[in-house]
């Protein structure tokens, strides 16, 4: 009897002996305990670098494009040419990143199991006051710095650098052009969160034409009336969220990757002996023209030979 943890056990010599199976107790080792958060770490970092790793071969591609100044010239195979810079060249600037915010996470993780753990004692209420406000310093803390990692990569894709100095550059360049910044990432983020909006409210509502009652519950359509329509409309409407959120992730990390592009640009150049890379659009939009046009390898950065040098052998 299985269900009550009994079984019959044969013997070498044919003999069938009754069995038993008695729970005594469940012994923890200290050793599988620091299994258990080696990998809980892992997770974590190798997350986060596939993110970095994502982010950094687009942005390689999306640069190659800025810094092209004949866009008819743009090499074919972008994005597969900057997937194997960043795997040859990023790898361990991007798993530095990752460790960083795979850091915080699992302090968070810590901070959190120990408030579960505080929830059940009444006594602890002032402690579990400190646990959240701490959370929420970390929550904050996260932000801030898969921000400014995804800044860095960015710097990485266009010139190569590792990833303390890409960070020093992308910050110091960022804060030299603040108002821009703030104004961008408000105004994107804006306009990125109403197309995810209008895309999940179409998808809806036409859901809700097939399975609601535009054709009485589905019988229309499908034969057979449903009884919770509203199931498939939800089910719907979240995969097309998830869509929608993933092609916007994109779009943001194209706005943002042309944006460094561009400050470093009006910075180093000037349209006359030193022409802009940007395209004719965005001369256009910004009241910028260029008075001469450059050499075949010129390159976005003209202020020393080494990172002439560097921009011409990463893009």
């Amino acid at each position: 009897d299985f269900a009550n943890g009994s079984f019959n056990l044969v013997t070498e010599d044919g003999r069938v002996i009754l069995a038993q199976c008695i729970f005594e107790d469940f012994v923890t080792s200290n050793f599988l305990l620091g299994i258990q958060v080696y990998h809980l770490f892992g997770l974590f970092w190798i997350g986060n670098w596939i993110i970095a790793l994502g982010e950094c071969v687009l942005a390689g591609a999306f640069a190659t494009y800025y810094w092209t100044f004949d866009k008819k010239d743009v090499p074919w195979f972008a994005v597969f040419r900057a997937l194997l810079r960043t795997l040859i060249y990023h790898t361990g600037s991007l798993a530095f990143g990752a460790l960083i915010i795979a850091i915080v996470q699992f302090i968070r993780f810590i901070l959190g199991y120990i408030q579960r753990q505080l929830k059940k004692r009444k006594e602890a209420r002032w402690a579990q006051i400190m646990l959240s406000i701490f959370q929420c310093c970390f929550w904050c803390l996260e932000k801030i710095l898969r921000y400014i990692n995804r800044q860095a990569y960015i710097e990485i894709a266009i010139y190569g650098y590792n990833f303390c100095v890409a960070t020093c550059k992308v910050v110091s360049l960022l804060l030299r052009n603040i108002v821009r910044t703030v104004v961008k990432d408000n105004i994107v983020r804006f306009l990125l969160f109403l197309g995810e909006i209008c895309i999940v409210a179409v998808v809806a509502a036409i859901a809700w034409l097939a399975f609601g009652g535009y054709t009485n519950y589905g019988e229309d359509v499908w034969g057979r009336r449903l009884n919770y329509y509203l199931i498939p409309v939800l089910l719907l409407a979240f995969v097309a969220y998830l869509v929608a959120a993933g092609f916007t992730g994109v779009f943001l990390l194209a706005v943002d990757t042309v944006f460094i592009c561009f400050l470093e640009d009006i910075e180093r150049n000037n349209g006359r002996d030193r022409p802009y890379f940007m395209d004719e659009n965005l001369r256009s939009l910004m009241d910028l023209k260029n008075e001469s046009t450059p050499a075949r390898e010129s390159s976005p950065n003209r202020d020393t030979e080494e990172e002439s040098a560097l921009v011409k052998q990463y893009l």
